[in-house]
């Protein structure tokens, strides 16, 4: 076994993937439960759905990862926290793609990663409106519904198919109009899809070249960060160092440089 697929706590990356794969079905269940449209008159009691299927569905993986796993600890978006007593921390988006979600477009997902003090151990993207699956277990390489996947590389700029997402924060959105505006006559062409797990997965397959977005939580990240640097992607924040909040970029080494030199 690859030193760095160890786990200081003892637990077996394996198991951990398995249980997370198990628990993102029985989620992903949950949530395509969604009414097929809603009417126009509806919106309002739309969002209200979806912010309950949100927490429903962060309830129930909370609730099967500490019946299977009682003294690990949990950081969730919608603010289940719990200290780790193991050694083992699980980082959950029970609904990464809310807005799609709500508008019933393809991409939503539920995210769960596994983290111990060296960093995220496994990670499962589970998006059921595009029966797509993506796990990794540290040094172990990045699989899409059990095949093995791998980044785009090498490919120029001007060759890139490149995501991105955007703030909620209308502020923050000039500063990225205006980004997007200079990217965009350099690189084939630009996809917001609007689900960030998805988004570094995408890049893991190579369906897309290259991602950047701000304002991304540790939940949006663990674990397609994990599948996409497991897929040969480097993953890093605008100026090299290590992804957060501020910015994240994700592509294939080649292209990766290319994007720090546009972004950072």
């Amino acid at each position: 076994m690859d030193e760095s697929n160890k786990v200081e706590s003892g637990a077996n990356p394996a198991e951990l993937l398995a249980l997370a794969v198990a628990v993102s079905h029985e989620a992903a269940t949950l949530l395509s439960s969604r009414p097929s449209n809603f009417d126009i008159h509806q919106k309002s009691s739309a969002v209200d759905f979806a912010t309950q299927m949100d927490h429903a569905s962060e309830k129930l993986i909370v609730e099967r990862l500490l019946a299977a796993r009682p003294h690990d600890g949990i950081i969730g978006e919608e603010g289940a926290e719990r200290e780790s007593s193991s050694g083992i921390t699980w980082v959950i988006d029970p609904l990464d793609g809310t807005v799609n979600y709500f508008y019933d477009l393809p991409g939503w997902n539920v995210s769960i990663a596994a983290k111990d003090s060296e960093g995220v151990v496994i990670g499962v993207v589970n998006a059921p409106s595009i029966n797509s699956l993506w796990t990794a277990i540290r040094g172990g390489g990045a699989f899409k519904n059990g095949e093995p996947i791998r980044c785009t590389d090498p490919i120029t700029l001007d060759r890139a198919l490149i995501g991105t997402g955007f703030s909620y924060s209308v502020e923050t959105r000039v500063g990225q109009a205006e980004l997007v505006q200079s990217l965009i006559p350099r690189i084939r062409d630009l996809r917001r899809n609007g689900a960030a797990a998805v988004d570094l997965c995408q890049v893991a397959t190579g369906a897309l070249d290259g991602y950047f977005e701000k304002d991304l939580k540790e939940w949006d990240l663990a674990a397609g960060g994990l599948i996409a640097r497991e897929a040969g992607a480097l993953v890093t924040g605008r100026h090299g160092g290590a992804p957060g909040q501020e910015m994240v970029i994700a592509a294939g080494p080649a292209l990766h440089a290319h994007l720090l030199t546009e972004i950072g």
